[in-house]
């Protein structure tokens, strides 16, 4: 079992842990099982935190998982999760219009992401759903939220929580760049290393597409 020592100094339960990521990756005990070369009834135990597992058979766990070991034994600093406004990464993905900054950080059992968005004019995005809840907040600009059958216009200081299976769009319809602050439970991007990281002297915004175009927001 998880010693006493340890869940008073506010570390998360190991177990828990691993539950937590086993099903933000949509994984059951049998295929986390199959994947670690584990039994599902010991699984079951350490997930509930009546077996402690070793550092090999954490190992084993967590390349299952698609993380490094240290995700569930490992705090994150201060350091780690602050960052400057001027100092951030911005980067884009392949073939999106769209500039991000990354606000959130990763560590043990964390479910939020967070980003910055530079919207380009004339960005219109295709109609999704999806797991989760979003909230968009609009910190310069203009965009036109639709959800469900509702459209909104939403301008700098404006607000819009809902859940992620609610179809939603949006587009920015003006001549200028929209940027939104977003955050999600649902998981964007698990590292950068795959999209194109700007230059620290490059401008956070990307050329005007047309209207039609149709661009995947999450």
């Amino acid at each position: 079992m998880a010693g006493a020592e340890q869940i008073a100094q506010g570390h998360p339960r190991i177990g828990a842990l691993i539950r937590a990521r086993r099903l933000q990756q949509r994984m059951t005990l049998q295929v986390l099982g199959a994947a670690a070369e584990l039994s599902v009834g010991y699984l079951s135990q350490i997930e509930r935190d009546q077996a402690t597992p070793s550092l090999g058979t954490l190992a084993q766990i967590s390349r299952a998982l698609g993380v490094a070991i240290d995700y569930f034994i490992a705090a994150p600093t201060a350091q780690d999760a602050f960052s400057r406004a001027d100092q951030r990464q911005r980067f884009s993905i392949d073939g999106s219009s769209i500039v991000y900054e990354r606000l959130s950080t990763e560590f043990a059992g964390s479910v939020l992401s967070s980003f910055v968005m530079i919207v380009p004019p004339g960005y219109e995005s295709e109609t999704v759903s999806h797991e989760g809840e979003e909230i968009l907040y609009v910190l310069d600009g203009e965009i036109a939220q639709r959800l469900g059958d509702a459209e909104m216009i939403m301008r700098a200081g404006d607000a819009l929580h809902y859940r992620g299976n609610r179809p939603h769009a949006w587009a920015n319809r003006t001549t200028r760049p929209a940027r939104l602050l977003w955050v999600g439970t649902l998981t964007l991007f698990q590292s950068i290393n795959a999209s194109k990281v700007l230059p620290d002297t490059e401008k956070p915004v990307a050329k005007p597409k047309s209207k039609t175009s149709k661009e995947r927001t999450s």
